[in-house]
């Protein structure tokens, strides 16, 4: 009998990059699930502050080479693995030099302004989940996403990957985190994201502000249910489908997300 796959798709964990309690959770999460004989796999941007010498990553060259369009430009993809302290997974690093080389995360060091090109980034590395999974050939019945950075996936699925039979079983989760960032993202921003002819003005509109506010809210419009961190509850209560919540904010830990998913497997 084939194991469950879980996909979980994250810019921070421990101990690579650490920003909110995302980081400590998507940590939590894999021995849980591994207890329970599922197969699950990890995908994360590699940013430039994550030491590669200490964590040990490493080119799948295999899964490399993939070109992902972003305004109109090209740009390679480079898939790198390193093995989980203490567990039995893999964690796989997408990377880029022009987008993920730089040592801070979203923002300047000096000057604490966000990068320009965030919004750039946020796409190619949506984009660049999906194809990775696709190369994977490896269709996961879960697919969890962690904070605004992997917000734009549910819509890409819903529009652009939607006859994708790896994506055709996969029930998408969206777990929303504190804001992480004040501003937004660009007057380019929500024309950025019609990658594909499939998206249409109506299907960008919840994003266009472009503020972490309005990612999360189309995040959790396309997909099939929610998790949201007891500090942001009153934020986004009610402002979405109370269909889709998963789990009660304070009910949230890695015992009780194993249930969500052994519940949405089971379906």
């Amino acid at each position: 009998m084939d194991k469950e796959k879980i996909l979980i798709v994250t810019h921070e964990m421990d101990p690579y990059v650490m920003i909110s309690s995302a980081a400590e959770l998507v940590r939590s999460l894999p021995k849980p699930l591994q207890d329970e004989e599922m197969d699950v796999r990890i995908l994360m941007p590699r940013f430039g502050s994550i030491n590669e010498r200490r964590h040990r990553l490493h080119e799948v060259v295999r899964l490399s080479g993939i070109n992902i369009v972003v305004n109109d430009e090209d740009y390679p993809l480079i898939i790198k693995v390193a093995s989980l302290p203490g567990a039995r997974l893999q964690v796989y690093f997408l990377d880029n030099e022009e987008f993920f080389r730089r040592k801070s995360v979203f923002a300047d060091r000096k000057t604490d302004e966000l990068f320009p090109d965030n919004d750039d980034r946020m796409i190619f590395f949506a984009q660049g989940v999906l194809e990775t999974v696709k190369k994977f050939g490896w269709p996961p019945n879960i697919i969890h996403l962690h904070g605004w950075f992997s917000s734009l996936i549910p819509l890409f699925i819903e529009k652009v990957y939607k006859d994708e039979p790896v994506f055709a079983d996969a029930s998408v989760i969206y777990s929303a985190y504190a804001e992480q960032f004040s501003g937004d993202l660009g007057d380019a921003f929500s024309q950025k994201i019609k990658v594909d002819s499939s998206i249409t003005d109506e299907d960008i509109e919840i994003f266009k502000k472009g503020d972490h506010f309005s990612l999360s809210l189309g995040a959790m419009k396309y997909a099939d249910h929610v998790l949201i961190a007891e500090e942001v509850e009153k934020d986004y209560a009610s402002k979405i489908d109370q269909k889709k919540l998963a789990l009660k904010s304070s009910e949230i830990n890695p015992e009780n997300i194993l249930s969500v998913y052994q519940k949405l497997i089971e379906k």
